[in-house]
């Protein structure tokens, strides 16, 4: 029987005034991005340490407490918001860098620390960590969420620079998964299983990430196309040669008006592609050339280049503020991004019908996208005192999901499942939906570890 009370006294007797449950705090970790209602937890612990992560889930099993981890709440579909209530366990204080390995290009990470703090740590050993979500989001939401963005057209999702992790399962059983090696065959692949599981399997507590070497060169470009149709074709092309982009980007004018007033830019309101080429200064020569041809063909303008690292620092944070900078466009209005990938053969296809529907609906979103990899976002906004605004860009998202699934793609590239996209998930994978719930039953049969996100469960 469920005693969230009997929980949290007992936290307290171990944590002290780090099991908080100051109105503030729950209002704070209520909170999201997007349109989801606002849901505070009961309490929220702040451990320092794997034990104690172990010891909070043994003493939420013994009440049938949920638990809910939180790294900074950057998700965008309510991940980490306690739809039963319960305990919200808050990985900030759970920030160190274990060990870095730079002759195994790997790092030991525990789950609380950002990219952005990674990479800062790593400058002095030459190396870095690929993955970049645009959000300065934890290591451990993006694990959890199996993040990926501007950068995993070449360097791949979360999943694939994942080595191994260390795990509180729902009964305090600490395990780990993986290894440092670069491959295994030696049993089920528990790790790829915890990525991307939000939670809902077990806690992670540490993180080993594969490292890259920095660049010897590094370029950034921007060039503007007539038409959407036109830069998502001149993507399609570059992929399918085989270019090897580091990113691209599709910014379409809605966000490029956003852009310009949000990050002082001056770029014409038109679709953009925003570019960048590492390799070597041949090899980056050579990718620009081949990527400007394709641009021309494909009716691109000059190339805007950007060679300087505070040039390119300053083009990719307005990238990566595209999100806010819409957000600005439409003050005070409620925000719902979706998150569409489908084959790169389909991408044309799946955005040019997506426009149409906005347009015939009179809806203005803004549509940007890591088109490298086949994924887009549509960005919509409604007034919170208009209800059917909402229901009208709920209907349109969901649109945007049938479409991706008949044209062979998923409900979510990288954005996860949360509460947003659980209905979806028996129309993308069938009867494996059956498997994965028998995942989690046997996982966490009390049904505490992160309730009512990823898998329908009764």
């Amino acid at each position: 029987m469920t005693d969230i009370a009997a929980a949290i006294t007992e936290i307290k007797a171990l944590l002290g005034d780090r099991m908080n449950t100051s109105q503030s705090m729950c209002d704070l970790h209520g909170q999201n991005e997007t349109h989801f209602d606002h849901m505070p937890p009961d309490g929220v612990a702040f451990p320092h340490n794997t034990q104690e992560v172990s010891d909070i889930v043994k003493i939420c099993a013994k009440y049938e407490c949920p638990i809910i981890p939180w790294g900074v709440g950057t998700s965008l579909e309510a991940h980490a918001l306690p739809v039963r209530g319960g305990i919200t366990l808050d990985m900030s204080d759970m920030k160190q860098i274990v060990e870095i390995q730079d002759q195994d290009l790997l790092a030991v990470v525990q789950p609380g620390i950002t990219r952005e703090e990674l990479n800062t740590e790593l400058r002095a050993t030459g190396l870095f960590f690929p993955v970049d979500p645009g959000a300065n989001a934890t290591i451990g939401g993006m694990v959890a969420t199996r993040a990926s963005g501007t950068t995993a057209v070449r360097y791949g999702t979360m999943r694939e620079n994942i080595l191994a992790l260390q795990l509180v399962m729902a009964d305090g059983r600490i395990i780990r998964t993986g290894s440092r090696s670069k491959k295994s065959s030696a049993g089920y692949d528990l790790t790829h299983l915890f990525v991307g599981s939000e939670g809902t399997l077990g806690i992670i507590t540490e993180i080993t990430l594969r490292l890259q070497g920095q660049p010897e060169a590094t370029a950034a470009a921007v060039c503007d196309f007539p038409t959407i149709n036109d830069a998502v074709n001149a993507v399609i092309m570059a992929v399918q040669m085989g270019v090897p982009l580091a990113r691209i980007e599709l910014i379409d004018p809605v966000n490029i008006r956003a852009i310009n007033a949000y990050s002082n830019m001056t770029y014409r309101e038109i679709p953009h592609l925003f570019m960048e080429f590492h390799g070597s200064d041949v090899g980056v020569a050579d990718q620009s050339e081949s990527m400007k041809a394709i641009a021309k063909e494909h009716g691109g303008g000059d190339f805007q280049w950007s060679t300087r690292a505070e040039d390119r620092n300053k083009l990719w944070a307005a990238r990566h503020n595209a999100y806010y900078a819409a957000k600005a466009l439409f003050p005070g209005q409620l925000g719902l991004t979706t998150d569409i990938c489908v084959p790169i053969s389909k991408l044309a296809t799946a955005i040019q019908e997506t426009q149409k529907d906005l347009d015939e609906n009179g809806v203005t979103a803004a549509i940007i996208g890591h088109v490298g990899d086949g994924n887009y976002h549509a960005l919509m906004f409604s007034d919170p005192n208009k209800p059917e605004e909402l229901a009208r860009n709920k209907e349109l998202a969901h649109r945007m999901v049938e479409r991706g699934l008949a044209l062979g793609g998923t409900c979510t590239g990288e954005h996860g499942i949360g509460m947003g996209k659980m209905k979806y998930m028996a129309a993308e994978h069938g009867t494996a939906l059956s498997a994965m719930v028998d995942i989690k039953r046997a996982f966490d049969p009390q049904n505490i570890m992160n309730p009512g996100k990823t898998v329908p469960m009764n």
